[in-house]
């Protein structure tokens, strides 16, 4: 299987399943092209999902970005916050105000 996000005004509206023969007689006259994706990230730096952005000039998929203070990874188009993810094992989550990764307790 394939899959194949309908991008509009550079932002990913819709994400369907399909082989790509499905492009030579689906009818679609609403604005947007369809571009496929794959979920491993093969193509276009990430998978698609409702509500990412698409960059015609890196080809690639970008996620929302999450927090003011993260930028973007020019290769792998994703989000990094300004300090790195604590490697100790632990859950975190980002703290924003204080700009730092709070461990979380389960």
């Amino acid at each position: 299987m394939s899959y194949f996000a309908k991008i509009e005004n550079s932002i990913v509206i819709k994400v369907i399943v399909a082989e790509a023969e499905f492009f030579d007689t689906f009818v679609d006259d609403s604005a947007g092209e369809w571009i496929e994706t794959k979920m491993d990230g093969s193509i276009r730096k990430n998978y698609a999902g409702v509500g990412f952005s698409y960059d015609a000039v890196k080809d690639a998929f970008i996620p929302p970005k999450q927090y003011e203070s993260w930028t973007l990874n020019e290769d792998s188009c994703q989000w990094e916050a300004p300090v790195a993810y604590p490697n100790d094992g632990n859950d975190y989550s980002w703290n924003e105000s204080d700009q730092q990764w709070d461990e979380v307790s389960i």
